[in-house]
């Protein structure tokens, strides 16, 4: 995994000078992030300390102040915008991975890959988040 490398150095980077590191994660790279802040924890002997999230939302709270060492956000721009405003380590910011948004159900057989029950119109449900809080829903 070429992005888990890359949050790992980047993990590191911040870690050497403390004891403890603050993560913000997209709640969309929950998942991996446990897996990553367990092989960093054996490997550098640094506690990885993260809260998971809309994006949108932990903008707001690193502009107001919040005590994060990384960001890892869903998309791209909240970062440049960080930058852009002088609240980031200037050269820090990379991508660590890319996604992309699919169509899903619980039910087996019944999302194609042309998504033809969006046509169909038989389904009960669909939820999609704001894509200005939360670009990966």
């Amino acid at each position: 995994m070429k992005f888990a490398a890359a949050a790992l150095v980047l993990l590191s980077i911040h870690a050497a000078q403390a004891g403890e590191v603050q993560v913000a994660v997209a709640a969309n790279f929950a998942g991996p992030m446990k897996v990553l802040a367990a092989d960093f924890e054996k490997t550098a002997g640094h506690k990885v300390v993260f809260a998971t999230g809309a994006t949108g939302k932990f903008y707001a709270q690193l502009r107001a102040g919040a005590p994060f060492d990384v960001f890892l956000a869903a998309d791209d721009e909240t970062p440049a915008r960080l930058d852009q405003e002088g609240a980031t380590v200037p050269g820090s910011r990379f991508t660590y991975a890319v996604g992309r948004l699919v169509l899903w159900s619980p039910r087996p057989d019944y999302v194609d890959a042309s998504g033809d029950v969006l046509r169909r119109n038989r389904f009960a449900h669909l939820a999609i988040a704001s894509p200005r809080l939360a670009p990966y829903g």
